[in-house]
């Protein structure tokens, strides 16, 4: 490796030459780049971890629950014999509602929603199953008479909460 030391004492020079080895030296101690980036848990943990991930009683279902009930809506919870087991069923309104989750659903145009950088393309299909899933629900529900709301969990922040809230109610009193 040569170094130009132009205008230069030469123990100036000689120092330069000395530190442009030494990086070298690290550069090539260092392991290659991976392009894959290694779990800080052990699959058993990771594993386990997911697990506890809940798909039914989560806060913003809790959160829609509480309200409908307060304000004199009666409901059956997830029942096995409809399309897409909806989260709030209203027997008396012939209306189901969905509480998703933003990541889990994959919420177009949502912060919450923000695809791993980590196994991509298996976070993508399983995202995407996820969507058609719901799409096929709620098209079977439609098929079946049933009128669907979905709730994003977005819509249940501290911000939005009242809003949306109150135009879940409005719309239900219209259906009396």
């Amino acid at each position: 490796m040569a170094i130009k030391c132009a205008n230069r004492s030469l123990a100036s020079c000689e120092a330069q030459e000395l530190f442009t080895k030494a990086a070298v030296l690290r550069n090539l101690a260092k392991p290659a780049k991976q392009t894959k980036m290694t779990d800080t848990h052990s699959k058993e943990i990771r594993a386990y971890n997911m697990s506890r991930i809940k798909g039914k009683n989560t806060k913003p279902e809790l959160l829609v629950r509480r309200f409908l009930f307060a304000n004199g809506f009666r409901y059956r919870l997830h029942p096995k014999t409809l399309p897409g087991k909806p989260d709030i069923v209203l027997p008396k309104y012939k209306t189901v509602v969905f509480v998703n989750g933003c990541f889990w659903h994959g919420h177009h145009n949502c912060k919450y929603f923000v695809l791993p950088k980590t196994r991509t393309q298996w976070w993508l299909q399983k995202i995407t199953n996820t969507q058609k899933r719901d799409w096929q629900a709620q098209t079977e529900l439609n098929a079946l008479g049933w009128r669907v709301i979905t709730i994003w969990e977005c819509e249940l922040k501290p911000k939005k909460v009242e809003e949306t809230l109150t135009s879940l109610l409005s719309y239900l009193l219209t259906l009396k």
